[in-house]
C-alpha cells in the first residue's frame, strides 16, 4: 500500500508540473489578483479624466472618484470578494485528475490491476487542495503589495490580509474538493466542473445579495474574508467564530474525502471486455 501510494503521489506531482498546468492556474489567480487593484486605480483615473463631461450632464462622481483611488481596502477587497474566474481555471485545469482519466482509460482501477482506492484517492486530496490555498493566500498577498503602491492610503494591516487569504484559500479548497468527488465518483470530469463552478457563481451572487450571516457558512467563506480584511486585530468571540468556520469546512472537506473513497471501492469495473462497464 505504501509504495501505492507514493507512485501515485509521484503520478499526480508530475501530472500537475510537468504539464504546466500549476503555472498556468497560478499565473492566472495571481495575475488576476494583481490586475484587480489596477484596474480599479484605472476607473478612478477614467473618472476624473471624464470630470467635465459628467458636470456638464449633471452626474456628481466625485465621491465614487474619491472612493476608487483612495484606499488599499477598495483592491484587495475586489480581490478577496469574487476568485470566481480563478476558480474555474483551477476546476477546469483539474478535469483530468477529477475522473477524466479514467475516461480515458489513462487510470483503470479494477480488482484484478491490485491498485488500491486509497493509494488513487489520497494524493488528490492533498496535493490539488493545497496548492490551491498556497496559491489563494500568495495572491490575495500580492493584490495588497500592488494596493499599497497604487492607492493613496493603506488601511490594511499585514494581519488582516493574511487572514482574508486563509479564508479565501480555505474557500477554493472545498470547491477543489467537491470537484475531485464529484468526478472520481462518477467519471464526469466535464459535468462535475460545471456543476461546481455553477454552484460558486450562484450561491456567491445570492450570499452577496442577502443579508444572512457568512459564519459557519463554507459556501460564503469569500465573501466573509472581504468583510474582516480591514481588521488587524479580532478578539473574543469573532475569532472562535472565525475558526470554528474553517474547522467546520475542513470537516466538510475531509468528509468529501471518505464519499470519494466509498464510491470507488463501491464501483465495479470490468475490464474484460473492449470497454469499460461501470
Amino acid at each position: 500500500m505504501r509504495t501505492q501510494i507514493k507512485a501515485n503521489f509521484r503520478k499526480e506531482f508530475f501530472a500537475y508540473f510537468r504539464t504546466g498546468k500549476i503555472a498556468i492556474i497560478a499565473s492566472v489567480i495571481i495575475g488576476l489578483a494583481v490586475f484587480s487593484p489596477l484596474m480599479i486605480t484605472g476607473m478612478g483615473a477614467l473618472l476624473t479624466a471624464m470630470s467635465d463631461i459628467y458636470d456638464e450632464l449633471g452626474v456628481d462622481v466625485s465621491i465614487m472618484t474619491e472612493m476608487l483611488g483612495s484606499n488599499s481596502s477598495v483592491g484587495v477587497s475586489s480581490t478577496v470578494s469574487d476568485m470566481t474566474a480563478g476558480l474555474i481555471v483551477l476546476l477546469l485545469l483539474l478535469n483530468s485528475a477529477a475522473g477524466g482519466e479514467q475516461k480515458k482509460r489513462t487510470v483503470i482501477i479494477p480488482q484484478s490491476s491490485g491498485l488500491q482506492s486509497l493509494a488513487y484517492i489520497l494524493p488528490k486530496f492533498i496535493i490539488y487542495p493545497l496548492s490551491a490555498f498556497v496559491m489563494t493566500v500568495i495572491a490575495v498577498i500580492a493584490s495588497w503589495a500592488v494596493s499599497i503602491m497604487v492607492f493613496e492610503i493603506n488601511d490594511l494591516a499585514f494581519a488582516g490580509v493574511l487572514l482574508a487569504g486563509v479564508l479565501s484559500g480555505v474557500g477554493l479548497m472545498l470547491y477543489t474538493c467537491f470537484h475531485l468527488t464529484l468526478g472520481t465518483a462518477t467519471g464526469k470530469a466535464g459535468m462535475s466542473a460545471a456543476v461546481c463552478i455553477s454552484a460558486s457563481i450562484i450561491l456567491s451572487n445570492i450570499f452577496a445579495f442577502t443579508s444572512m450571516d457568512y459564519m459557519f457558512n463554507p459556501f460564503a467563506l469569500n465573501l466573509l474574508a472581504a468583510t474582516v480584511l480591514t481588521k488587524d486585530v479580532i478578539y473574543g468571540s469573532e475569532a472562535l467564530d472565525i475558526v470554528a468556520s474553517v474547522l467546520f469546512t475542513i470537516g466538510i472537506m475531509v468528509l468529501l474525502y471518505f464519499i470519494a473513497l466509498f464510491a470507488q471501492n463501491a464501483r465495479k469495473i470490468d475490464n474484460s471486455g473492449n470497454e469499460i462497464e461501470l
